[in-house]
């Protein structure tokens, strides 16, 4: 990689309206990936092959001075790079109405987010999941504590960035893990910082469903150098509380077929649950920059994050009804049936748990990062890295169950899915239902604990030699080792009750009267549905509290089936060709490289007999697996005009095998009898999974013309070898008896035990991806009278193979469409932007979402959500902003076979906030 001296300049504090991120855009760095440009200059830089690098000389200086200045310097960023990228810089981020990194970074074109509880949380780039975009902070690996869940983004506050970009087609130089693409975050460079010295915010938001309680936000940041501008200095720290809630309405369970209905599909269950989540983020950053001669600069960067989240889960869960359970089965009735599903049934004589479950999330992240670059001649240029990450996660969960009757059984009707009614004994809403002659089951703690950790240790060292001749700009020969190590260490606390043995549950004497200590859940899923909209719900700290008082200890139960370690060593080698030349009187700039990669994979897993906590530990295994890959890729960008620039990328990419939260290493045979009935699950360790890899290509054109104006329409595709799907399946017999055959709905013969069935294997066939994009960014002020209107946007149509449900790897989560626009207009004190987001139906199974039964899916419904961003910059020094977030109130619903059936209604609110920002 060569060194280049960069030079930057003040961002204009005037425009500076979101404290949250008021630092990051004042102390403007231009997007990883691209070389600095005069904005509105028709005439491109001379950029790198890779785009990150220059021939030494000085980059032209950028001033930005508001959203539509910012929307210009990203335009000129993706012009100058040679592969197909799209960003946003600090300014973006600043001035958008965003709580974190995911809800600012939708708008970039092919990227999706996805909502947790209201808050965007993770992304996904032209159609793929969350865990098939690569992140990097700083262009190294940024653990995530919680690696199961994908990279969280929600974790991320904005102050940490000054710019975003994703890169959706590799170089030789990259990392690999991005088969969808690698979103790089860019921290601030302290010597390329010339604004006030101090920028201090406060904050406050509020959360509909949480209305009472309005939570804080400061910040502050202090940047300066010293000796003649050779050495400089950077801290930024954060502090915000966040609350939210949703509310959950769904039918977990559905019995196929035949089993009940002969033709059509029948509700299992129906589940209320509503989630209130507490967090409190510190995010810190911070960097030594030192440049003694310009030949030589040293960088010292760091980042930490650390998020306490506490949830509380309530929930009421009525069933599983049965009618094939022979010792005490339900009695259904199909009332009507539409489009293949039973959509009123009747049923008799069924349980219902009343459950409340705490969590506590206690996430961790810290990386720190050694730069070294140094040209010790005209033509010679050293690039060293050395880098260290790592996540820590303490997951824990705390559930008080209280378990009835309802012998009379209740009514579901989900033929109107905007109005689904449920009535059943008026009791479980007051919770005079919970008594001891009704009761039949409780539990005073059930849980479990996950401890987590995720790091990465790297070093890097590449060398670049500028050749300047024949079309070869330079060539770039470069090494790279790492370790990545994936630990989770699963325990269980359960304390289950047998309510015909108060001799050995003792507490069985002291449960609280639930209709009085009950904690009341009102204005659920705020009255939209046919339920009462207030219930009383289980109080888990009460429970808790009166089980310890009886000096009853639950203890931490080792899990040994759901812990195991994973280690990757990863040493790797590559070389590329820069290039710029000329191809019939035009401009064309480039790379070809090839990477190589070898990975040592050890998985430590444990072989039990059993899944449950008093499985016993047989031995302890590793599975070692050794890989090669030949990774190449190859770049081109070519001036038509000076406004016109055509663009092709072909690459190999390659995914080594994921880890989520349904992840086991070891083959295990699990039988709990700890639930209203037994269940026996059945699964195959994923220790020798093949790691995914893709041959892609990218074609793009983009016109740009104005200033900053700019349309641009691109074409990709992906052939996606060697992913993962998980088969669930149900045998005929298992052990000597007999089954149903029934996926989703796997049971015993005689309906006493369920049964699940799964194994993850890899689809050797290959499955295709093909989209569009398209993009466009235009000021109005040609048009308009009145100076300052604008718009951004864009579209993203995807398509892809899906083989059945458990027969080949699916793209899950993918939208075939998605689009946004952002209409603004702005002056020197008043700025105001409405963000309007959508996206289009996509399918989730039980590895993606919790709402979702194994062998299942369901389809989320399409969603459209605006955000309203205000700005008033009275000085200089001083600006507020105000905004709203999901505007008109949407929400993400989903339906099981037709977009006519019911599966899930939720609520997750509004989000308000206010914010002031001062700097000198």
């Amino acid at each position: 990689m060569t060194y280049r001296k960069r030079t930057f300049e003040q961002g204009s504090a005037k425009v500076c309206l979101l404290a949250t991120s008021c630092f990051a855009a004042l102390a403007f760095v231009t997007p990883a990936g691209a070389q600095t440009a005069p904005v509105g200059d028709p005439t491109p830089t001379t950029p790198s092959a890779t785009g990150g690098q220059s021939d030494g000389g000085d980059t032209a200086e950028i001033t930005v001075t508001g959203f539509r200045r910012s929307l210009a310097s990203a335009a000129q960023a993706k012009r100058n790079d040679i592969r197909i990228s799209d960003g946003i810089t600090a300014e973006d981020i600043g001035k958008f109405p965003a709580q974190n990194v995911t809800e600012a970074i939708q708008r970039i074109a092919g990227v999706q987010m996805s909502n947790i509880n209201g808050r965007g949380s993770t992304i996904s780039i032209r159609g793929l999941g969350a865990q098939y975009a690569r992140t990097t902070i700083n262009g190294q690996t940024f653990a995530s504590a919680d690696f199961k869940d994908g990279f969280r983004y929600d974790i991320i506050q904005t102050d940490l960035a000054s710019a975003i970009q994703v890169v959706k087609s590799p170089t030789a130089d990259m990392d690999t893990g991005g088969l969808s693409g690698t979103v790089n975050i860019d921290t601030v460079k302290p010597l390329g910082y010339k604004g006030p010295r101090f920028i201090v915010g406060v904050k406050g938001y509020n959360s509909e469903y949480r209305s009472k309680k309005i939570t804080p936000k400061v910040s502050g940041a202090y940047i300066d150098s010293f000796f003649d501008g050779t050495l400089g200095v950077m801290a930024n720290v954060s502090y915000q509380e966040l609350t939210d809630r949703g509310d959950y309405a769904f039918v977990k369970n559905w019995y196929n077929p035949g089993v009940v209905d002969p033709t059509n599909y029948v509700p299992g269950n129906f589940r209320l649950r509503r989630i209130d989540r507490d967090s409190k983020q510190l995010m810190a950053s911070g960097a030594i920059q030192w440049k003694p001669r310009s030949n030589v600069e040293v960088l010292l960067q760091g980042e930490y994050s650390k998020d306490d989240t506490r949830y509380d889960t309530q929930q009421l869960v009525f069933g599983r009804w049965n009618p094939t359970d022979a010792t005490n089965p339900s009695k259904i009735t199909v009332v009507s049936t539409a489009n293949g599903v039973a959509d009123k049934i009747n049923i008799s004589n069924f349980g219902v748990g009343n459950n409340d479950q705490p969590e506590t999330r206690d996430l961790k992240t810290q990386a720190y990062t050694g730069t070294v670059n140094w040209q010790p001649g005209e033509t010679w240029n050293v690039h060293a890295v050395a880098h260290y990450t790592r996540g820590d996660a303490d997951l824990r969960e705390f559930a008080s169950i209280d378990g009835a009757n309802v012998a009379a059984g209740g009514s579901l009707d989900i033929s109107n899915p905007n109005n689904v009614k449920f009535t059943t004994d008026p009791g479980v809403w007051d919770g005079t239902l919970f008594n001891p002659a009704n009761r039949t089951y409780f539990a005073f703690v059930d849980g479990a604990a996950h401890i987590q950790m995720a790091k990465d240790v790297s070093g890097q060292f590449d060398v670049t030699k500028d050749i300047g001749s024949f079309g070869v700009k330079s060539f770039v020969f470069g090494v790279k080792y790492h370790h990545e190590s994936f630990q989770t260490d699963a325990f269980r606390h359960d304390r289950d009750a047998d309510v015909t043995r108060p001799d050995l549950y003792p507490e069985y004497a002291v449960i609280p009267n639930l209709s009085t200590t009950g904690i009341r859940v009102t204005n659920f899923l705020d009255g939209k549905i046919g339920i009462p909209t207030s219930f009383v719900e289980t109080n888990a700290p009460l429970w808790q509290s009166i089980l310890a008082a009886q000096g009853i200890t639950v203890p931490d139960v080792r899990d040994w089936a759901n812990s195991y370690q994973v280690d990757r060593y990863i040493p790797a080698v590559y070389a590329m060709a820069n290039l710029d030349s000329m191809l019939f009187g035009k401009s064309i700039r480039g790379n070809v490289g090839v990477r190589y990669e070898h990975t040592h994979q050890n998985v430590t897993s444990n072989v039990t007999a059993g899944t449950d906590s008093g499985s016993p530990l047989l031995r302890t295994q590793n599975v070692l697996q050794d890989y090669g890959n030949v990774l190449p890729s190859a770049s081109f960008a070519l001036d038509l005009t000076n406004r016109l620039v055509a663009r092709l990328a072909v690459a190999k990419v390659l995914v080594r095998p994921l880890l989520n939260s349904q992840t086991q290493m070891a083959d295990t045979f699990f039988t709990d009898n700890t639930g209203i009935r037994p269940s026996v699950s059945v699964s195959n360790g994923e220790s020798r999974l093949k790691p995914l890899t893709a041959n892609q290509a990218d074609l793009s054109l983009e016109f740009y013309h104005g200033r900053g104006n700019s349309i641009s329409i691109a074409g990709f595709y992906k052939a996606v070898k060697n992913g993962t799907f998980t088969q669930f399946y149900c045998p005929t017999s298992f052990n000597g008896v007999t089954l149903n055959g029934q996926v989703g709905g796997c049971a015993s013969a005689d309906g006493a035990t369920d049964y699940n069935f799964s194994r993850k294997l890899n689809d050797n066939s290959v499955i295709h991806v093909k989209g569009v994009e398209f993009a466009a960014s235009e000021s109005f002020d040609e048009f308009l009278p009145l100076k300052g209107f604008g718009a951004t946007g864009n579209v993203t149509v995807v398509d892809a193979d899906s083989p059945a449900l458990g027969t080949g790897f699916n793209l899950r989560d993918l939208s075939k469409l998605t689009w946004n626009v952002t209409p603004y207009w702005e002056n020197e004190m008043f700025s105001v932007r409405l963000s309007v987001n959508h996206r289009s139906a996509y399918k989730q199974d039980a590895s993606t979402s919790f709402f979702v039964d194994g062998g299942q899916i369901h389809t989320v419904r399409p969603r459209t959500q605006m955000d309203l961003a205000l700005g008033f910059t009275p000085t200089t020094f001083l600006s507020f902003t105000g905004g709203i977030i999901n505007l008109n109130n949407t929400h993400e619903d989903a339906y099981q076979t037709n977009a006519d059936t019911f599966q899930l209604a939720s609520r997750t609110g509004r989000t308000f906030y206010l914010s002031a920002t001062a700097r000198f």
